[in-house]
């Protein structure tokens, strides 16, 4: 059923009127135009859609527009602001991507992580990533920048 749903997105209210059945992922993309978010298996097994639902990590892909209404919704665009957010930085400086095309979805499950936990064990970062794909293999770098960002751990090491 088309209607207006409204919410916060990047801390800003928006509004967006479409299918609310419509799942967020082609909402932020097509209809808002933040491309961050990637379309990856559209099954909500990969990550690679992953924002920021009320402090929940969600994937997009298969969350319908009107599971938002009211809520806040933050995306990689919103993460930071005038600099680079913590774990942005920790990504960058650790290496942690290769090709890129997880390392929005894998960020922003990090943030919704250390905004629950502020230092996770590593077992915990492990088992929040779990879900997260990466087809080149930067899983260890992922780890240590996340420890990093938490200021936890040998995360400088390589």
């Amino acid at each position: 059923m088309e209607r207006t749903v409204s919410f916060r997105l990047n801390g800003k209210a928006a509004s967006v009127t479409a299918d609310d059945e419509r799942m967020l992922l082609w909402v932020l993309r097509s209809d808002l135009g933040l491309t961050g978010t990637k379309f990856g298996c559209g099954e909500g097994m990969c990550g690679a859609c992953t924002v920021v639902v009320d402090g929940q990590a969600v994937r997009s892909c298969v969350t319908p527009l009107k599971d938002v209404a009211g809520k806040r919704v933050l995306t990689i665009e919103g993460l930071g602001g005038e600099r680079l957010h913590a774990i942005q930085e920790a990504f960058l400086e650790l290496h942690a991507f290769q090709c890129g095309y997880c390392t929005p979805g894998m960020i922003m499950t990090a943030h919704a992580l250390l905004e629950k936990t502020k230092r996770p064990t590593r077992e915990q970062i492990i088992a929040a990533m779990d879900d997260n794909l990466c087809r080149c293999g930067a899983h260890p770098r992922i780890v240590r920048a996340i420890e990093q960002a938490a200021g936890i751990g040998k995360a400088g090491a390589r």
